[in-house]
């Protein structure tokens, strides 16, 4: 019986770590168990509890005003008992966090085999995202097996020279919004209609739906962006629902320059079922997240990334997304031409999601049964 241990840290990790994680769990001939770092404890949590998973080991690292350099330490002083516990024969780490960096790393220490979901991405831009972006090309280094989501993650890999156990399977965060949707079909629609209208949120008009984390947003940036909100939220006349990061950096100024403005409703971070249905009842989405670029496409709800920079090319060239960056000016034309414009919004929220079709986690397991 092989062993196979999952770490993760993140909410984002475990939306797209857990599809593959239960399917090889239900399999007689894998001992499947799962690591968090708790790198972001509660909103970690919630994803958990929403797919009824329990984690097997939870090394409990956040902390007040964390840094990399905590993550990073502690982390990998954390995680050694873990592999010499349960000696896995294979680790899986997804995406491009610090607990990804930290899992493929102390597999390399331990001379243990790293799957990677979600490899290639690329910037090409060292500090953008930060640190993402590097621990996305180190993770590469330090890894066996490649499941990369889309063609231009495979060439990715094979432009830097890897060419072993490169396997394209699509993106498993769409396997994980097409089960999410489901369970909520399933759910009484009044639970989040009634949640949201205690937050003041109308959800049965034309709004549009607003998140933001990176430290790339950080400062200035973020200015700019609120700045831009409160124009369209005052010239356009088109509500504002805001879900702001729990981050200091984020709901410090956001709430000072926002917390007044009328048409702009702010609400906090929310659990993953009742974002997906936000999600699903907004007109448009503006972010600088990389798992929402990669979700709305299914959802037919167009993207504006308030990022210079993104490792998500395929929704910017399949129509899906566009780049609108900082600029005040930038994001109020997009956001106002995808108002009054139906065949450019139409355009935008009926192009095919560049990212799977929900069969990811079916390819990840043929290839693992394959590897033996």
């Amino acid at each position: 019986m092989k062993k196979i241990l999952f770490i993760i840290g993140t909410r984002p990790e475990a939306i797209k770590s857990i599809p593959v994680l239960k399917a090889l769990k239900a399999l007689p001939h894998f001992e499947v168990k799962l690591c968090i770092t708790a790198q972001h404890r509660g909103m970690l949590d919630q994803i958990l509890a929403f797919f009824d998973i329990q984690p097997d080991f939870d090394l409990d690292l956040m902390k007040s005003d964390q840094t990399l350099f905590d993550v990073h330490t502690v982390g990998l002083q954390k995680i050694e008992p873990v592999l010499d516990e349960f000696k896995p024969d294979l680790i899986f780490v997804q995406g491009d966090t610090n607990t990804a960096y930290l899992g493929a790393q102390a597999g390399f220490y331990k001379k243990i085999k790293v799957a990677h979901i979600e490899a290639g991405l690329r910037s090409h831009h060292k500090y953008s995202p930060f640190p993402e972006e590097m621990n996305r090309r180190l993770i590469s280094q330090l890894t066996d097996i490649h499941f990369t989501p889309t063609l231009k993650a495979t060439r990715n890999l094979k432009n830097e020279g890897f060419t072993d156990s490169i396997f394209q399977v699509g993106n498993t965060v769409i396997d994980a919004l097409l089960s999410s949707l489901e369970l909520i079909k399933n759910q009484d629609p009044m639970i989040y209609s009634t949640y949201f209208a205690s937050l003041g949120v109308q959800t049965t008009q034309k709004f549009i739906l607003v998140t933001g984390h990176r430290r790339e947003s950080f400062g200035e940036p973020l200015e700019k962006i609120c700045k831009a909100l409160i124009d369209v939220a005052k010239r356009l006349q088109i509500p504002i629902v805001y879900s702001v990061h729990l981050n200091p950096n984020i709901q410090k100024p956001v709430q000072k320059l926002l917390g007044h403005s009328s048409g702009i409703c702010i609400i906090p971070p929310l659990d993953y079922p009742r974002f997906v249905w936000l999600m699903k009842q907004c007109y448009l989405i503006v972010t600088d997240s990389g798992g929402i670029q990669e979700e709305a496409p299914t959802l037919n709800k167009p993207v504006l990334v308030t990022r210079t920079i993104t490792e998500r090319m395929e929704g910017i060239e399949s129509g899906t997304a566009k780049l609108v960056g900082h600029d005040p000016l930038i994001i109020f034309d997009e956001i106002e031409k995808l108002i009054i414009d139906p065949v450019y919004y139409e355009k935008m929220s009926q192009s095919p999601n560049p990212y799977g079709d929900g069969l990811a986690t079916q390819r990840i397991l043929e290839h693992i049964n394959n590897l033996g």
